[in-house]
């Protein structure tokens, strides 16, 4: 048996220091300057207008939690982690990332999180936390997040519709950045999609849809998905990164609601973080549900047998539990 040490206690409340140092390797483009070739300090530090102490500093500390590598020579390299997800020209960047996860409202959430523990739910000063009406943060994690979400995207598109050359009809309920149903439409030319979400939010899914070139097949439903009309006669209802925000009894009254406006053969997919039955592994989906403890009033990171009890007291015949790989998700489908 190992000796006690203080090292996990000391490493994690000092934890703050790892999110400090990616961001402002972030900010100054450290990552995108290794990748062009600069890999002393002396030549990061030009390329990024910052201090050759500064960078030898940071950039020792970044290849010591793993995100660069560091030869004989004091040259610096990227993994093979932050090759794919950090260098600006990589078509998986995922820098913008940090516009949302470090915003203002999330670190207030957490530095609350003593009262939302003892609460059993966020301690924000604004009434429902992230789930208030029209949160201005959402607008933020549409245009922040897309990136990192382009992937898993055209993976569920391809999980779901296969084939892709039948005509079909998409609700991408939260639709935010857009990606989730649009990966649908760049993929079949037969697919019409329609999004909703809040009013300001669906503005940036408009452009992602102007950008793909297919926005004669995009429109919009603006408001909440718990009081607007959604229509009825869809093929797939698209439910992603969603009902994490809100308790059981919510959940499936969103997923019930879905079931009404599902065609008759059709599947209703959602896009979680999905804990095994232990609720703490795998620990990136387990650990989620602290995120909403910290931000939401009722929300939690849901068990697949969870996720099957709501769809069976919705309505559903059957569910599916998919992984996502090589993202941290899951995929449940849920059919009519």
């Amino acid at each position: 048996m190992d000796a006690p040490s203080p090292a996990l206690i000391f490493e994690t409340l000092n934890g703050y220091q790892r999110s400090a140092a990616l961001r402002a390797a972030i900010e100054l483009d450290i990552f995108s300057a290794i990748a062009r070739g600069e890999r002393t300090s002396s030549a990061i530090a030009k390329a990024s207008g910052a201090a050759e102490r500064g960078v030898r500093i940071l950039c020792d500390f970044l290849t010591i939690i793993g995100l660069l590598t560091k030869d004989g020579s004091g040259g610096y390299g990227l993994t093979q982690d932050t090759a794919l997800f950090l260098d600006r020209k990589s078509p998986a960047y995922m820098g913008g990332a940090v516009k949302f996860m470090h915003t203002d409202e999330l670190f207030n959430s957490f530095d609350r999180l003593t009262d939302a523990v003892r609460k059993g739910g966020t301690a924000s000063d604004v009434t429902g936390g992230t789930t208030a009406a029209e949160h201005p943060i959402w607008i933020e994690f549409a245009r922040a997040m897309a990136p990192l979400m382009f992937m898993p995207s055209e993976q569920v598109a391809k999980l779901v519709d296969p084939d892709a050359n039948k005509p079909i009809e998409v609700l991408d309920i939260s639709a935010s950045h857009g990606l989730w149903g649009l990966a649908f439409a760049r993929r079949n030319p037969n697919a019409k999609v329609v999004g909703t979400d809040w009013p300001k939010v669906l503005e940036v899914a408009k452009e992602t849809a102007a950008r793909f070139g297919v926005a004669d097949r995009f429109s919009t439903i603006p408001g909440s998905a718990f009081e607007v009309d959604f229509g009825a006669g869809y093929d797939i209802i698209l439910l992603p990164n969603f009902l994490h925000h809100f308790d059981p009894a919510g959940c499936t009254t969103i997923l019930a609601k879905c079931h009404k406006a599902l065609a008759a053969n059709g599947r209703c997919v959602t896009v979680e973080f999905i804990p095994d039955d232990n609720r703490v592994t795998p620990p990136p989906s387990a650990t989620f549900a602290l995120t909403m403890l910290a931000t939401t009033p009722k929300g939690d990171a849901y068990t697949f047998a969870e996720y099957e009890r709501m769809h069976r007291d919705a309505g559903y015949s059957r569910s599916e539990l998919h992984p996502l790989p090589p993202t941290m998700q899951r995929v449940v489908i849920g059919y009519k």
